[in-house]
């Protein structure tokens, strides 16, 4: 394993920019068009909540590890990168996704759990041996190039943690935040690093000391943001989604930049800390404006839009159209 993301397969070959990420999935979609066109989906950005969510639930009735879990999302986005959704079981691939990241992260789970768990909660998995998974597992491996170990930001969260002199409530919100990044593309865009700063900062400003968690309590000149419910993902935050990355923003890019290193400043000595270190830093800032607006877009889907039956149900249809 690279002990440095700069020197990891993650960084050399899954981290693009926003256009290559596109691009990639154009091509993906034209090679693929008349089964986009027999089987509509719903916007991208609500299936991978849909799909990200399916993950975390069938990572807690197996009592998985949350970096394991995060392994395994990071897996099925790399996988439907490179393979048309339509033409696969996605229960299926969860489930082989959750039990080769177990075995990649050191925490192996029986194969025979993991299915009879998947089993239980997807009666749709048609799947009863487990050879089935074996093979899948094999597949995954083969298209994602046998390139395997992902970087997260948890470390980066653990190591920055003490700097800011984070409370234990302002981490666990943090940590929050980055188990919902994964409900974007933020894994596939950025490197750890940034997701992290963005995690720490939208734990000072979202939450501020003795003020309860929610979108409600972050005001911004130019946002529409909407207040927030807990979210189903494990964060205090309530939950819309950007799993494409390419919803419309809460905050313009030149708003969003200046409330990071202008207007927060004066909120309180952490932020203030925060704003002059990224200030003195190399941390790329339009990385760090970027990932804001895609969390808080996120959670404004996640809360307006996303309807788990009617993603179900198209599911459904394509998997039931590829048995036919």
């Amino acid at each position: 394993m690279a002990a440095n993301y700069w020197d990891s397969s993650q960084a050399k070959y899954w981290t693009y920019s926003k256009s290559e990420l596109a691009e990639q999935r154009n091509q993906l979609q034209e090679v693929n068009q008349p089964l986009h066109t027999k089987y509509p989906l719903p916007d991208r950005r609500l299936l991978n909540i849909y799909l990200q969510q399916n993950l975390v639930k069938l990572a807690r009735r197996s009592t998985v590890r949350q970096q394991a879990l995060a392994t395994a999302q990071v897996y099925v986005k790399r996988f439907y990168l490179r393979v048309e959704i339509r033409k696969t079981n996605p229960f299926l691939i969860m489930a082989t996704a959750i039990y080769l990241a177990c075995k990649m992260e050191e925490a192996p789970q029986h194969i025979r759990l993991i299915l009879a768990e998947a089993a239980r909660q997807w009666p749709e998995l048609t799947v009863t041996e487990p050879s089935k998974v074996g093979e899948c597992e094999f597949a995954l491996i083969s298209t994602l190039s046998s390139r395997m170990i992902v970087h997260h930001p948890y470390r980066s969260l653990n190591e920055l943690a003490p700097l800011f002199s984070l409370s234990n409530e302002e981490i666990t919100f943090a940590h929050n935040v980055i188990n919902d990044s994964y409900n974007t593309d933020l894994a596939l865009l950025y490197p750890p690093h940034v997701i992290a700063i963005t995690a720490i900062f939208l734990a000072l400003v979202i939450r501020p000391a003795g003020q309860p968690a929610g979108l409600q309590n972050y005001a911004s000149s130019s946002s529409s943001a909407q207040t927030a419910s807990p979210s189903p993902g494990g964060s205090n935050m309530s939950p819309p989604p950007l799993g494409g990355s390419t919803g419309t923003a809460a905050m313009s890019a030149a708003s969003a930049q200046q409330a990071l290193l202008g207007g927060f400043k004066a909120a309180g000595p952490k932020i203030g800390k925060l704003v002059d270190w990224l200030a003195e830093s190399n941390v790329d800032m339009s990385a760090i404006v970027d990932a804001t607006q895609e969390l808080v877009s996120l959670y404004e889907v996640w809360e307006q839009q996303y309807n788990e039956p009617a993603c179900k149900d198209a599911v459904m249809k394509f998997m039931m159209g590829v048995k036919a």
